[in-house]
């Protein structure tokens, strides 16, 4: 008889987080033994199952990593830690690029200096989560991959968070076409609006925010004038892709765009809410300079190309928007209104 194969060891930092919890639970579904490193800033630790192969790390990411002796191995990193939310960002913004550039840089540098159990190969395979943020204000629609991007100035608070971003990923790409112990197989992944049970809209997460208002019969405030359209994937089509991103070799040193390519306007997204929950709620328009500090720019359309990640590895979304909805709705009649601003994050 063969002796069983020995279970993947993985792990994913910011795994308390919204992204980072499912994404926990379907590696330890596949037979992963998972490490989750968050300092609870905006995850929490109620998002994580209780599971005889998931241990939790309460701590900062870099503290953690320098603190691993020789004898921790792991075979997959996802690298989900990070200063998310426009919310969030707007108010602290040095704050943000600091913990994004800081927290991928230590890393790449540990995923680098180690080998990966399973393999037994120099450098262990990593997943760095990106957003649609780096696109920054191109009113090129949809994005691909490899077009130019446009951020505003330096001036405009607004845009630190893609350029933090965008630095993350010049990072983890240089690592990927190292030579030597530098090299290692890294996948970059764009996120874009990912939503689901477990977000909440503490920190500018516009469906959450939508559907609590609806909820509670309260206005359902549009920033702008809701003509703004975006595009919003499930959770769990997103997290079932990212293991099959990283596991395909050909995948490694190559940036994906990761989402639904449905637009919807921000105010045709109010109005399904509203429809979807049975709501007598209203739509309230509310000037941007109402909602944000001075200097807050949108954009108009914000849509990716698929053609890259379907070309990859079949990738296609199975859950509908009306579908994605419901489950929020669901999970916030149960969860949202303890006003745990906690249950945020990616």
């Amino acid at each position: 008889m063969n002796a069983a194969a020995p279970s993947r060891r993985t792990l994913i930092t910011g795994g308390a987080g919204f992204i980072g919890s499912h994404l926990c639970e379907h590696l330890l579904a596949r037979g992963d033994r998972v490490t989750v490193i968050d300092n609870l800033s905006t995850g929490r630790g109620g998002n994580l199952p209780e599971h005889p192969h998931l241990r939790f790390i309460e701590a900062d990411l870099r503290e953690a990593l320098e603190a691993f002796g020789k004898g921790e191995v792991f075979d997959e990193i996802y690298h989900l830690a990070a200063a998310v939310g426009v919310s969030l960002v707007m108010k602290d913004p040095a704050g943000s690029v600091w913990t994004n550039v800081d927290q991928t840089m230590a890393l790449l540098r540990f995923a680098a200096s180690r080998e990966a159990s399973m393999h037994g190969t120099r450098g262990i395979p990593t997943l760095i989560a990106s957003s649609s943020e780096v696109y920054g204000k191109s009113a090129k629609s949809p994005y691909a991959e490899d077009d130019d991007v446009l951020y505003g100035p330096t001036t405009v608070a607004r845009w630190s968070y893609a350029y933090s971003k965008a630095i993350d990923e010049y990072l983890a790409l240089n690592f990927a076409l190292g030579s030597g112990p530098a090299r290692l197989p890294v996948v970059v992944a764009r996120f874009f609006n990912t939503v689901g049970p477990r977000q909440v809209g503490d920190y500018g997460m516009v469906l959450p925010r939508f559907v609590k208002a609806a909820q509670a019969g309260e206005p359902v405030r549009v920033f702008g004038d809701g003509r703004q359209s975006r595009c919003f994937c499930h959770v769990r089509d997103v997290t079932e892709a990212l293991p099959r991103l990283l596991g395909s070799k050909s995948c490694h040193g190559q940036v994906f765009n990761l989402g639904s390519d449905r637009s919807i306007s921000i105010g045709d997204l109010a109005a399904l809410v509203i429809r979807l929950t049975g709501s007598g709620s209203k739509v309230e328009y509310v000037p941007y300079s109402s909602a944000y500090p001075l200097g807050f720019e949108d954009l108009p359309d914000r849509r990716p190309s698929l053609e890259k990640v379907r070309r990859a590895i079949g990738f296609e979304t199975r859950r509908t928007l009306e579908q994605t909805i419901s489950d929020v709705a669901e999970w916030l009649q149960g969860h949202g209104r303890s006003g745990d601003a906690t249950a945020a994050s990616r």
